[in-house]
């Protein structure tokens, strides 16, 4: 099951490092191709998020019923060839094809790991499982901007779409001939006979669940906040605080690689510590955690200073994402065994729509809007905008928290 565990987090940061790589050439890519900010919000968000989130139900509903670890190793394949062929456009149009391509590939990973993870680690053990699985989150994205922080000062952005592509394909190989594929089932113990759920069914049993509908209106939320700083903190510091682009990648790496996975790690293990005793504080937890790191967001984006800037943003970092190893684990563990792969991408083409899709692009938007009454400083104002929307995040939470007993007696049921 480690094992398992570490090579899902390996194909997780590669997934990242791939997604993650466009938001350190914005500029560049933004200067050759001549294009706004909303433009540039489009291609960063929108353009991977809409068809990650569009392919990631079809996958799923094959992950649900066929071999799960096949499909992430072709997935894997996928992505990777297209984040190479990014760095071959010749034009906008075809640089946001071959991102399309790069989210249709990239649907295949969470959701089918997400069932293998559950299927692996059992209920009590699951949260900190999680929590290590979304390390490839933060430690994906650290390489995207260190490397991508090197690639842009000695390359060009194509070179780096080109070498950050390529070591996929071989991982891809790795997943295929030695990750084994457990019954579904495996670590509650019991034997699954039944077809897979069909996704009405699956969607009806979400709904029926308030805390799950609470938790997707949290999330939202948070993810808006989450991937509009992924993806335009970069450039924030490039322009706010005239950073350059080596020393941006370093700082960006540190504070996203360990202070995500501080936070993911220890959001994962405190709530499997609590929920013992309350599963309430699953969701009780973030909560409370996500409205103190608010503050923090507002000292961050508002410092003058870069040594400032940092230091908040790095608090700022742990705590907003003590919420993901709750998110997903909690979504697992109130859907049916044969749902878990769909479940997984219900939640994640909600969540990423508005989170991947819509974050980068709104803040790119206000970026335009704002830049006649601020200048240089609208980005400032962008992330703030999209920042203060935490508060919402978590009061959502909190309130998922106050059903969540219930619903998951009833799903154990």
């Amino acid at each position: 099951s480690h094992y398992v565990l570490g090579v899902l987090f390996l194909v997780y940061v590669i997934n990242f490092i791939d997604r993650q790589v466009l938001s350190v050439f914005i500029g560049p890519i933004k200067e050759e191709f001549g294009v706004s900010d909303t433009a540039m919000g489009l291609l960063v968000g929108l353009a991977f998020a809409l068809f990650y989130t569009i392919a990631g139900i079809p996958i799923a509903r094959w992950a649900d019923r066929g071999n799960r670890r096949t499909i992430i190793a072709l997935g894997l394949t996928v992505w990777s060839a297209m984040t190479v062929t990014c760095g071959l456009a010749r034009s906008f149009v075809q640089l946001a094809l071959a991102r399309v391509g790069v989210g249709v590939g990239e649907a295949a990973g969470s959701p089918p790991a997400h069932s293998l993870i559950s299927d692996y680690f059992p209920v009590e053990k699951r949260a900190t499982a999680m929590g290590i699985y979304s390390w490839g989150i933060y430690v994906g994205s650290a390489l995207a901007y260190l490397g991508g922080g090197y690639l842009r000062t000695h390359f060009d952005w194509r070179t780096a779409f080109i070498v950050l592509g390529i070591p996929g394909l071989l991982v891809a190989l790795l997943v295929r001939f030695t990750v084994r594929e457990p019954p579904r089932g495996y670590s509650e113990k019991v034997v699954v006979t039944a077809e897979a759920a069909t996704f009405g069914e699956t969607l009806a049993h979400l709904l029926s669940c308030r805390s799950w509908v609470y938790l997707v209106a949290g999330t939202c939320f948070l993810s808006l906040t989450g991937y509009g700083v992924l993806m335009w903190g970069y450039e924030f510091f490039g322009r706010i605080h005239a950073m350059p682009p080596m020393t941006i990648g370093m700082w960006m790496a540190g504070i996203v690689g360990i202070g995500g996975s501080i936070g993911s790690y220890s959001g994962g293990a405190l709530a499997d510590w609590l929920g013992r005793r309350d599963p309430a504080w699953y969701m009780r937890l973030p909560a409370l955690v996500t409205a103190a790191s608010v503050p923090l967001a507002v000292a961050f984006l508002m410092a003058e200073s870069s040594a400032a800037a940092m230091s908040f943003f790095f608090v700022f970092y742990i705590l907003a994402n003590f919420y993901v190893p709750a998110m997903h684990t909690i979504n697992q563990n109130l859907s049916k065994l044969r749902m878990r792969a769909t479940a997984a991408a219900i939640l994640l083409f909600i969540v990423n729509l508005v989170g991947a899709g819509a974050g980068p692009f709104v803040v790119g938007l206000l970026n335009d809007v704002f830049a006649a009454s601020y200048g240089q400083e609208a980005i400032r104002y962008s992330l703030l905008s999209v920042a203060m929307t935490g508060i919402f995040g978590a009061g959502f939470l909190w309130l998922s928290s106050r059903h969540l007993a219930s619903d998951l007696e009833r799903a154990r049921e």
